[in-house]
């Protein structure tokens, strides 16, 4: 049996290790013991849902256990239950579920990007769906004191309209994390390979709601594990390449001017604007082509059908040839 977890061969839906990470080692089932959302149930799940992204239609559930069972709640939510967004405007949003939990598996196995506890499950009546664990719950249920990049910055609806948290550049993320946070230069390095991950697997709702920082226990202030992470181009092919500009007048520079997409040399100015020195910078960008196999071998585990995972590999291998110009 494939953990629903990491992908290893189990004797059970999640293997010892996922379910250390996200049940503190508990042997609770990653299928669900209540049907997903339809018709006769929506009200109950209503109650416990918040909309997230793709564009706005993904939905969001809060869970927590009881009696080493995972259960809808009201308050004191440990967990976020995703499943397959209720929408037929998008291009196989069947599988979207795996595709985010794929994502968030290659970016913490392959690239050793830290990132929330998370696996694919499914409801009690079969339908998939995204489980992640909060990061930001401690084991007593209190909160880490959390803040994203749309906070820091003021934006909210009323103040820069609805699309508020697309109103920003990754550069602008990145000075903030200079201001904020005391080991400024690690930090930075680590979010600029996140923006290069994003760029690379098509994550194309990286917006400022997507990064966050949160104060640790000793009070100062470090990146939060990385979230949301999906290939959204495979369900909305015509989108933009990133959520945000990479820094300002971006699509002027001559790479860009050229191509009519972003290349090796934009992403070295992102570096050298963020104060990475471009040895640093160079050898970030140069490990995701080297990893190409092991990517390559982490979608053939995965739960998604094969045409797809054919379109994620394509879409990796463009973005990589595009770094590396």
């Amino acid at each position: 049996m494939k953990c629903r977890g990491c992908y290893k061969e189990t004797s059970r839906d999640l293997c010892p290790g996922c379910r250390k990470k996200l049940f503190d080692g508990k042997k609770i089932s990653a299928v669900l013991s209540f049907d997903a959302p339809k018709a006769d149930n929506l009200a109950g799940f209503q109650e416990h849902s918040k909309r997230l992204s793709i564009s706005g239609v993904q939905l969001k559930y809060s869970l927590k256990l009881d009696n080493n069972k995972l259960v809808l709640t009201e308050k004191g939510g440990q967990y976020i239950l995703k499943p397959v967004p209720p929408t037929t405007q998008y291009v196989s949003i069947e599988a979207a579920p795996e595709n985010e939990h794929l994502t968030m598996q290659i970016a913490e196995q392959v690239f050793k990007i830290k990132t929330a506890a998370n696996a694919f499950v499914h409801f009690k009546d079969g339908a998939p769906a995204y489980l992640t664990r909060r990061f930001d719950v401690k084991p007593d249920n209190t909160k880490t004191l959390q803040e994203d990049f749309a906070q820091l910055t003021g934006r909210t609806k009323s103040s820069h309209g609805e699309a508020f948290k697309y109103d920003g550049s990754y550069t602008e993320i990145g000075e903030l994390i200079h201001q904020h946070v005391a080991a400024a230069l690690p930090a930075v390095e680590q979010y600029f390979e996140l923006v290069v991950f994003n760029y690379i697997f098509s994550n194309g709702d990286a917006h400022l709601k997507n990064f966050s920082l949160y104060r640790v226990a000793s009070g100062e202030y470090l990146l939060t594990p990385a979230y949301d992470l999906m290939s959204t181009v495979i369900h909305t092919p015509q989108e933009s390449d990133m959520a945000l500009n990479l820094y300002s007048k971006d699509i002027e520079s001559s790479f860009y001017s050229t191509y009519g997409y972003y290349g090796k040399e934009n992403f070295l100015e992102l570096a050298a604007r963020l104060k990475i020195m471009e040895k640093r910078a160079n050898r970030i960008l140069d490990h995701f082509p080297a990893k190409l196999d092991k990517i390559k071998l982490m979608v053939a585990k995965s739960f998604l059908d094969n045409a797809i995972k054919s379109i994620y590999i394509k879409n990796v291998e463009d973005k990589l040839k595009r770094i590396q110009q």
